[in-house]
């Protein structure tokens, strides 16, 4: 049977690619880069899971048995790096979130990166070493396939493992593929509401609602997952996203938690947030290439619609970490391809601003990878433009 090894097993794989995988017929393998919770938790059920699909009508419960193994990569880091190099993988998928890649702002590695660095001096730690060994191993074909959202995503993460293999002394001469993909289905942490509903321990919930579009070149065998929309270019459709989806969600993320809400259903249904939303997603649109730019109009709808869901519970907070890593992307960006003033993004950064400030006013720990740069510029002699300076607005 064909197989996917898959690194970074945790909600989102599980509720998006593992739910294609199984109805394509193929088997997973997973990797947790980090620890073995989420693979002692599964391994105890014979990997099997639920998915609890959850829209304003009802909740559907839907089995998922693709999963057979998951590999720890702190507990054998070499076991990984023979994964990446078996032929036993036709495709190597990825969802490890944006910061796990360690780019730069300019979207290149970032060999600066004390986490790089030791990867290269006493690794594999990072996934682009991961990557990097694995693949220079390799002898058989293979496609890489990041599924985070990062615009690009295929050429960033070739890129950066080119770059680690040259610093590393490392040459990969095997046919290796990394295309582009969009991903999106709305999958919130897991509580233990949904463990219970579930009489699963490792149950999963996530919207009816889901999308998947990969760029066409594989350079191995392609797994025929059913619904996905393959093109030979990506980037209008993850543009679409990450500018109206994901900036409207970091928007609401951030004036939500500020205006007392605890949940996006909660946020978009206050008349104020949910004009604010829109507001964005109109600007955001008139970003767009014209070959999706008519589209906008119904996707904004829809989203809104999708944040409506009652029955989601997803956690604003879940969405507010890694806010340095996200609104250069999801926002800032968007304002710079503009041509005429952008009052609705512009209010996204001032309410990430505001929602940071506050953060750490309070004592609160900052969950994103520059706390200590965040921190620092708020306790500076002008917090407002340091910290509009790390995301570059």
């Amino acid at each position: 049977m064909p197989r996917i090894l898959h690194i970074g097993v945790g909600n989102f794989f599980r509720a998006h690619q593992a739910d294609y995988t199984q109805a394509a017929g193929w088997r997973v393998t997973g990797v947790s880069l980090r620890s073995p919770g989420i693979r002692d938790g599964l391994a105890a059920q014979g990997y099997d899971y639920t998915l609890v699909v959850k829209d304003a009508d009802g909740t559907e419960m839907r089995a998922i048995t693709c999963l057979d193994d998951v590999l720890v990569a702190p507990e054998n880091p070499g076991a990984v790096v023979s994964a990446i190099a078996s032929d036993a993988y036709d495709v190597i998928t990825l969802t490890v979130t944006e910061k796990a890649y360690y780019l730069a702002p300019a979207g290149h590695l970032d060999v600066a990166r004390k986490e790089v660095l030791d990867d290269l001096v006493s690794g594999p730690a990072t996934v682009i070493g991961y990557l990097a060994r694995g693949l220079a191993a390799r002898h058989a074909p293979v496609t890489v396939l990041c599924c985070d959202n990062l615009p690009k995503n295929g050429a960033k993460i070739k890129a950066a493992v080119t770059s680690f293999a040259r610093l590393a002394g490392l040459e990969i001469a095997t046919d290796v593929s990394f295309p582009s993909s969009m991903v999106d289905r709305i999958t919130p942490a897991t509580s233990d509401a949904i463990r219970v509903e579930a009489s699963d321990p490792m149950a999963v919930p996530t919207e009816k609602f889901t999308e998947w579009v990969v760029e066409d070149a594989f350079a191995a065998a392609r797994p025929d997952w059913p619904g996905v929309q393959w093109v030979d270019d990506v980037a209008p459709h993850e543009m679409r996203k990450l500018r109206m989806l994901n900036g409207a969600h970091s928007y609401l993320a951030y004036a939500g938690v500020l205006a007392g809400y605890e949940f996006v259903h909660e946020a978009v249904g206050d008349a104020a947030l949910r004009k604010g939303a829109a507001a964005l997603m109109a600007e955001a649109s008139q970003t767009l290439p014209e070959g999706v730019r008519g589209q906008a109009p119904a996707y904004a709808e829809a989203l809104l619609e999708r944040f409506d869901n009652p029955n989601l519970h997803h956690r604003l907070r879940q969405i507010a970490m890694d806010g340095s890593q996200k609104m250069p992307i999801r926002v800032v960006e968007t304002m710079r391809a503009r041509t005429s003033d952008s009052p609705a993004l512009a209010a996204a950064v001032t309410a990430w601003v505001a929602f940071v400030r506050a953060e750490v006013a309070a004592g609160r720990e900052l969950d994103d990878p520059r706390a200590e740069d965040l921190v620092a510029a708020c306790l500076g002699p002008d917090p407002e433009a340091a910290l509009r300076a790390i995301v570059g607005a």
